[in-house]
């Protein structure tokens, strides 16, 4: 078959499909489920709208007076404050070089809104929908080649400069220059031309013979820069500088203590205040950003009231460490708030362009040394749950062997699927005994594995192959990372020394290791993916084979033409259960790769703050929310202050 022919009959074969079974999360994941519903008005086959989503359909209507989650009363003042690991020494967070200070992007703003903590478009109660923020519509011909936004006269940079199509134009080219190479390679081939028509209306157009997903949304979600400011100051996107351009956002830097603190400060001139996207949001005065050398000095910290507001992903400080005299007098509460998004595909990432891993039964040997249940038991407090899927918990996540259209969809990609993932189960964890580390029967199994790849073991008991070499793993950690990650990190390698493997794993001061990251200077590491709900070309950044080489998203190198086939398909589904069938074949499909040990999950943030914040009693699925829609509550901020719990 050609492969327009396997794409059409792959789009046949899904149309097919039967619904899934009601899950919580359908209705969010199906915006043409939503109470709320909007479409995008068309004429002349021209499609004039207040936001974007790919299908058409919105949540809210034009006249939306605020989002259905927020508190539109919500209060404005007081301070919040956070922890950061390890060091900064830039203010410039699309540099190449350096470590950017944390929510340093924050200042900035883009054509269709984002929430302020990085978790994707707003709204954050219905997912792949975006509304207009310096543009207050935008217009796009059906087949989507080209789309023009037009923009809020009145948006101002903070230092008053007004915020024009021409700002929108360089910030464009800017990345394309001087951004990282693999997005600026990726948006390159999609995006042809970005044109100022006037001061307040800007025309993309995108090139023929691709996808139409991820075209609007990506140049409208482009952060947008003062053109004025980077050509007075000659500064460049890839250079660190400690010094931040000016944003048009609710928050502008107000001070940076190099290793030591960073405050952002609200600005009570914001043109964007009266805004319906802003109604309930952008509540704190200030947001503070204290730095640690690690995190259990963050802690203690915490617990002295240094900051004030902890997300906390160490279980034994969950189940044990909040036992101190300010949590127990209640200034203190800690919270479990429910997490409707899929969980961070987090785990032990192998290095694929090393030649000892391309060998699949290697890979497979190498995960069977990590056992989650004596880890999750001994180490985390039984908190946490093995993750097997790239989408745990929703719709989209494969079970069992394929079937129905799941199974002639791929039947119809041809040779790049093998035989096996047509009748076998979805790759899912192995399971370990909980009562000891070394789980013999796993490591004889690992060790077999081993045999037959051709690393046998010598009389040092180290292993090597016919040409003498050693099957070593060196695996770098953050020394910043928490203690229980290190004792994470030491089990598994214990379990592979068993094996015969010359395992090592080496704790690295933080610049080093953001070094060691960009460069892959690592045979393993501990790191994670993006999860999706939706297709779009940032899968194909994120998962495929273009820029598998030197993409900072994948850190495995993952290059599989199989990967990239399902990809594209999904990329041409016209409906969304073309979409939903191709993401669960996906879903399988980097199961079957096996580049990454899955390790655990937790369906709940956990949460610790001093009594003085509020938030909405109903969160929204996909945000927790706590730069963007919670609140101050100065009264009880002057109860903990009175008591002496804080200063």
């Amino acid at each position: 078959m050609t492969t327009e022919r396997n794409r059409a009959k792959a789009r046949a074969m899904i149309l097919t499909a039967p619904r899934v079974a009601t899950l919580a999360l359908v209705g969010l994941l199906i915006a043409a489920l939503m109470v709320h519903k909007a479409m995008a008005q068309e004429s002349d086959g021209i499609i004039r709208s207040h936001g974007y989503s790919f299908y058409g359909d919105l949540s809210y209507p034009a006249d939306y007076p605020h989002f259905n989650y927020v508190n539109p009363e919500a209060p404005k003042g007081g301070e919040i404050s956070l922890y950061a690991p390890g060091t900064f020494d830039s203010m410039n967070p699309y540099s190449r070089k350096g470590r950017a200070g944390r929510l340093s992007w924050m200042v900035y703003e883009s054509l269709l809104g984002e929430m302020p903590a990085g978790g994707g478009p707003a709204p954050a109660d219905a997912y792949g929908e975006s509304y207009g923020l310096l543009a207050e519509s935008l217009e796009y011909d059906a087949g989507k080649t080209w789309v023009i936004f037009h923009m809020r006269p009145e948006a101002r940079f903070a230092d008053g400069t007004p915020v024009t199509a021409h700002d929108v134009v360089f910030s464009h080219n800017l990345f394309l220059e001087q951004g990282l190479p693999s997005y600026a390679q990726a948006v390159s081939r999609r995006v042809t031309g970005a044109e100022a028509l006037d001061d307040h209306t800007v025309k993309f157009t995108f090139a023929e013979g691709i996808s139409r997903r991820s075209l609007i949304d990506q140049v409208g979600g482009t952060p947008v820069f003062p053109r004025k400011w980077y050509e007075e100051n000659a500064a460049r996107l890839d250079e660190p500088r400690l010094e931040a351009a000016p944003g048009s956002g609710p928050y502008q830097v107000e001070s940076v203590d190099v290793n030591r603190s960073i405050t952002y400060k609200r600005n009570p001139d914001y043109w964007g205040w009266d805004l319906p996207i802003n109604q309930g949001r952008h509540n704190f005065d200030r947001i503070r950003i204290e730095y640690f050398a690690d995190d259990s000095a963050a802690f203690e910290a915490f617990k002295a009231g240094e900051y004030t507001f902890r997300s906390e992903g160490n279980s034994k400080k969950w189940a044990t460490g909040y036992d101190f005299p300010a949590a127990n007098a209640g200034h203190v509460k800690l919270d479990e708030l429910p997490d409707g998004t899929p969980p961070t595909p987090t785990g032990f990432v192998f290095n694929l362009a090393r030649d000892k891993f391309k060998d699949e039964r290697v890979r497979k040997a190498v995960a069977l040394a990590y056992n989650f249940e004596w880890t999750n038991e001994s180490l985390q407090y039984g908190l946490f749950k093995q993750r097997h899927s790239f989408v745990q918990d929703t719709p989209i996540e494969a079970m069992g062997p394929p079937e129905g259209a799941e199974l002639e969809f791929l039947k119809s990609l041809g040779d790049v699927i093998p035989p096996e993932m047509l009748t076998e189960p979805a790759v899912r964890a192995h399971e370990s005994r909980a009562s000891r580390l070394n789980d013999r029967r796993n490591l004889r199994k690992a060790m077999k594995l081993l045999d037959e790849a051709g690393w046998t073991v010598g009389d040092d008991g180290i292993r090597r192959n016919a040409q003498g070499e050693t099957l070593s793993i060196d695996f770098p950690i953050p020394s910043s990372g928490s203690a229980t990650l290190g004792a994470v990190v030491e089990s598994f390698v214990s379990n592979l020394q068993l094996m015969g493997i010359d395992a090592r794993y080496e704790n690295v001061d933080p610049s080093q290791y953001t070094l060691r990251n960009r460069d892959r200077d690592y045979d393993m590491v501990f790191d994670n993916y993006t999860t999706f709900l939706g297709t779009g070309t940032g899968l194909l950044q994120r998962y495929g084979s273009s820029e598998a080489a030197f993409s900072l998203f994948n850190p495995a190198g993952l290059a599989s033409p199989m990967v990239d086939a399902i990809i594209n398909a999904s990329l041409a589904a016209e409906t969304r259960e073309e979409e939903r069938v191709a993401l669960t074949a996906l879903d399988r499909a980097l199961r079957f790769e096996r580049f990454m040990v899955p390790v655990w999950y937790n369906d709940s943030y956990w949460v610790a703050y001093w009594d003085m914040y509020e938030h909405p009693e109903t969160l929204p699925p996909y945000a927790l929310g706590v730069l963007d829609f919670w609140w101050y509550n100065a009264e009880k901020a002057e109860a903990l202050k009175a008591s002496g719990a804080l200063r």
